[in-house]
This record gives C-alpha cells, structure tokens and sequence, in this order.
C-alpha cells in the first residue's frame, strides 16, 4: 500500500505547526499528534486541514510508537516530521517515488540541511545527519529504551534519500543551551548507568576532544566563524556532560531516570 500519513508531533508549536503542514501537504493525511499544548497548535492544525490526536508526553520513543499506533489502520506508510522541519517539492517528489517501488526496504533515512541561528551548517556535525523518517507501517518501530535521540529499529533494508529535510532548529544560542543542557544531563546519567567513571582530567581532556572531533576530524572550520563558535559550544556542553558525570559518582547530582 503506498498511502502515506505524515505525522507531526508538536507541544506548544503554534508559530511553526501552519507552515510545516503546508510542506506535507503531499502526503495523503497529515496527522498532528500532540502532547496537550497550550497554546493555538491544535486549532491551527485543524485550520490547515490536519487531524489532531492529543496523547500525554512520557518520552520520545513512546510517543512515536503511540503514533505509530494511532495510524496504522489504513496507511502503508508515516512519514515524521517535527514542526521546526519543512519538506521542499524535490524531496516530495523522491518521496512518493521510493515507496512505489520499495522492495524490501522498511525505512528510509533523509539527510537534513540544519539553519543554526540563521546559518545553513555544512559541517561540524550537522550534514548530512541522516533521519530515518520515512517507515514502513508494521515494519518499523522505535527502542523504547533510547529515551532521546530515538533509534528506529527496522524489519527490513534502510534506504537512503538524496534531497535533504530542512530543518530550523535553534534561533539564538539560549534556546541552544536549554537543550543542549538537557542533553548533556541524559547522556551523562547514562554514562554512569554504564559505569563509566570520569578521571579529574577529564573534565580537560573531553572538552577538547570535543572541539577537535567538531571543528578539525568533521570540517568545522569549513563554516567558518560559525564553526568555530559552534565547536566551542559543543566543547562546553561537554565540559557541563562530564561535570555533571562527576557530581553523579560524588553523590552531588542525581542521575536523571
């Protein structure tokens, strides 16, 4: 079956849900599947022709899974958007092309062009992020256990789009910092759920490793200036990780659930 169901999971998305759902517009049904906003998204999303399915937050995986739920009946495949993403008429095109002949592939991964604070970013580690968005209903689900930076685990072949997602998600560096501290937090919790024990240089030698990966091994210099500040973000964003890690084995910080 090759109906497709675009999804957009939203909270409080009221500035981006109208012209996000005007790029899926290709798709045979756009569903928003919403974590009980409060501001306009759900009455903006039924404007702009969508069905609106409103579902409790718990974590990312679950909420996709819920999604994928929710849809299944009638569909052959969901396409997931998020709200800060638009779809250009080129991708739409490569899209309904590929899941008319799909073979055995359950899944597709789409490369993303990411704007960080109004710059296209090439490099440092934001292209071509691939996003595996486009899956096969009944083949395909999300592991419960990556909390954030879901994983989709496929029952079949992952195929690889060409045209890149557009994607607008950080404004200003405070918004970047909101959520690169949160982040930072879950991914420290699960270093010491692993059992990892950071060293008192660490808090030193992980930040620059960070700025080395970012900037020289994935080409941030290649952006520039840009490049550069977001490599020592990402630096100081692990400085915070390991800080945190720190605290964790020293009974200063609890690990997050």
């Amino acid at each position: 079956m090759t109906h497709l169901t675009a999804v957009i999971l939203t909270y409080n998305e009221a500035d981006n849900i109208a012209d996000c759902i005007a790029s899926v517009q290709f798709a045979d049904r756009v569903v928003v599947f919403d974590s009980g906003s409060t501001d306009a998204t759900q009455s903006l999303a039924r404007e702009a022709g969508a069905d609106v399915i409103e579902q409790a937050f718990v974590d990312y995986p679950s909420q996709r899974n819920a999604a994928l739920d929710a849809v299944a009946d009638g569909t052959g495949w969901v396409l997931f958007v998020d709200a800060d993403e638009r779809f250009t008429e080129q991708l739409a095109d490569e899209v309904r092309a590929v899941i008319a002949n799909p073979g055995d592939v359950a899944g597709y991964q789409i490369p993303r062009h990411n704007y960080i604070f109004g710059h296209l970013t090439r490099a440092a580690g934001w292209y071509p992020d691939y996003q595996t968005r486009l899956l096969r209903v009944g083949r395909a689900h999300y592991d419960p256990a990556r909390r954030v930076h879901e994983v989709v685990i496929l029952d079949g072949d992952l195929g690889t789009l060409t045209n890149p997602l557009v994607h607008y998600n950080y404004r200003d560096v405070t918004q970047f910092g909101v959520k690169q501290r949160r982040y930072s937090r879950y991914d420290a919790s699960i270093l010491y759920q692993q059992g990892v024990k950071p060293k008192p240089y660490s808090l030193l030698s992980m930040p620059l490793r960070q700025f080395w990966w970012r900037f020289v091994t994935l080409s941030g210099y290649r952006d520039g200036l840009h490049g550069l500040h977001l490599s020592l973000l990402m630096a100081r964003y692990e400085f915070y990780k390991y800080r945190l890690l720190w605290g964790m084995w020293r009974g200063a910080v609890v690990p997050s659930g």
